[in-house]
């Protein structure tokens, strides 16, 4: 089945060169790690794989990573100076490349980053035209676009609990458009990872984290906000 194609798909979105690969998707991979941890962060260790390996100080990706994470948006006339603003913003970070990663998409990023004693990982993919793709995260596949309101839930693997959600959600008026499930093993912890069309009221979200057997939950609206 062929995934259908948007106008954004096509012409991607306003940013700041030179390449919507390379600039655009890139920030929105890290506008979303940053929405993940919950704000700013204080160190970063960044992975830069394959093509992006061999690109990304040529082509400004360095430069993306950093101002995504200081939560600039891919029109900001401020991504080529980020890395002199994460200076004065205290944003410790380092760059490492691994040029011939088989098994990853050619333009993947790993980000590792802390605030506090809370830390995340996130591993992305820039697919073209600003659209990416949030692989993992903290090791559990996650594949969400980012595009839509999204909640990314840690919660023990309780039997009938993805249709007590979905029940929940729905009672919210909330239309879901994706939905997918990671865990680690059978009754172990589990990372589910809602997509919907809109937004979740407040109520509801202090609900879901209220649940004996939720972990975490995490509310990412459209990133692009």
């Amino acid at each position: 089945m062929h995934e259908k194609s948007s106008v954004f798909d096509m012409i991607g979105p306003i940013m700041i060169g030179p390449s919507s690969s390379h600039t655009a998707g890139v920030v929105r991979i890290a506008r979303t790690a940053l929405k993940l941890l919950g704000g700013v962060p204080d160190e970063a260790e960044i992975i830069f794989y394959n093509s992006f390996a061999r690109t990304y100080e040529g082509h400004g990706s360095d430069r993306a990573i950093i101002a995504g994470l200081l939560d600039m948006k891919t029109d900001d006339k401020r991504i080529k100076e980020a890395l002199e603003l994460a200076k004065e913003r205290g944003l410790k970070y380092t760059f490492k490349s691994i040029g011939n990663a088989s098994t990853f998409h050619p333009n993947t990023i790993r980000l590792t980053i802390k605030k506090g004693s809370r830390e995340i990982e996130v591993l992305g993919e820039s697919k073209g035209g600003g659209i990416i793709n949030i692989a993992e995260v903290d090791g559990f596949k996650a594949d969400f676009s980012a595009n839509l309101h999204t909640l990314v839930i840690f919660a023990d693997d309780v039997k009938g609990s993805i249709a007590f959600i979905a029940s929940i959600l729905a009672n919210d008026d909330c239309n879901i458009a994706t939905m997918s499930v990671s865990r680690k093993g059978k009754h172990d912890e589990a990372c589910l990872v809602i997509e919907m069309d809109s937004g979740i009221k407040p109520v509801t979200l202090e609900y879901l984290k209220s649940l004996t057997w939720v972990k975490e939950v995490i509310y990412i609206p459209d990133i692009d906000r």
